[in-house]
């Protein structure tokens, strides 16, 4: 059984900070604890810097509720966590925030689904709505056929409106800040520019309004850890999705060291 002791934090005689996942792994100024399972995998020892620490840097999914409910300030939000992964609400957000994105429905179940065709002209996009990633769960559905062999893995339909010969960008914001910022195109056979699937970078005149429609989102919906995806299509610049478990190729083919970016923005206070 744990014993659990008031919490008396003296933030001026903290020396370090917390931290449970591995992104701050190896910086001086953070005792990172991993993450258990079950409360009683910890020593006592690292039970004790949870329970004072007064801010835990990368909760993870597991912690980050109880945290929040602790009274503790987490790095990053708790928004970060409650919509992580999940496409359907991070639309309904973006949506009730007034963001421009492509026109979007959801099907719950087949009698909905019989109106995605009176809803969207082939093509369109159809995608896994929750814990999908790297490009692997979006589909480009071109006929009924197609749409068929959709439905049958996917009881709930994810569509949207197909945005042909779109310029792809994604923005990196850690705090309040854009950290990297660089457009994909995708490889001539392929619609998705998901990097994984062979989409080259460019970090060339990347627009400011594809910057400032990530840093707004960031803003109205508490994402201050993100790779949040736009893109340009007839002037217009739509958000598509924000994904918190983003990867750092982008940052190795510029040059640039991720955890040394994290480690200076610590230091600095900004976050």
């Amino acid at each position: 059984m744990i014993s659990i002791k008031p919490i008396i934090v003296n933030k001026q005689s903290q020396k370090f900070r917390v931290a449970l996942g591995s992104q701050l792994q190896n910086c001086p100024s953070v005792a990172t604890l991993g993450v258990c399972p079950n409360l009683t995998d910890y020593p006592d020892w690292k039970l004790d810097l949870i329970q004072r620490s007064p801010k835990i840097y990368f909760p993870t999914s597991l912690y980050a509720e109880m945290f929040v409910a602790m009274g503790k300030e987490i790095f990053p939000k708790i928004q970060t966590y409650r919509f992580m992964g999940d496409k359907i609400k991070q639309t309904l957000l973006f949506q009730l925030r007034g963001l421009l994105i492509p026109k979007t429905r959801f099907y719950y179940g087949p009698r909905q689904q019989e109106g995605i065709t009176k809803d969207f002209s082939f093509p369109f996009v159809a995608k896994t709505p929750r814990f999908s990633s790297r490009g692997l769960g979006v589909k480009l559905i071109q006929n009924r056929d197609q749409l068929e062999g959709y439905l049958e893995n996917n009881r709930v339909a994810y569509i949207q409106q197909y945005l042909s010969g779109c310029r792809d960008y994604r923005v990196v914001i850690v705090g309040e800040k854009i950290i990297h910022a660089y457009r994909r195109i995708p490889r001539c056979s392929e619609f998705r520019a998901n990097v994984s699937l062979g989409a080259e970078l460019s970090f060339d005149d990347i627009p400011c309004e594809a910057m400032n429609l990530a840093l707004k989102t960031s803003r109205l919906c508490g994402f201050n850890y993100s790779g949040i995806d736009v893109c340009e299509f007839s002037g217009n610049y739509y958000l598509l999705e924000a994904n918190m478990r983003f990867g750092t190729l982008g940052f190795k083919k510029a040059g640039l060291d991720f955890k040394g970016i994290l480690f200076r923005l610590l230091e600095s206070g900004a976050i």
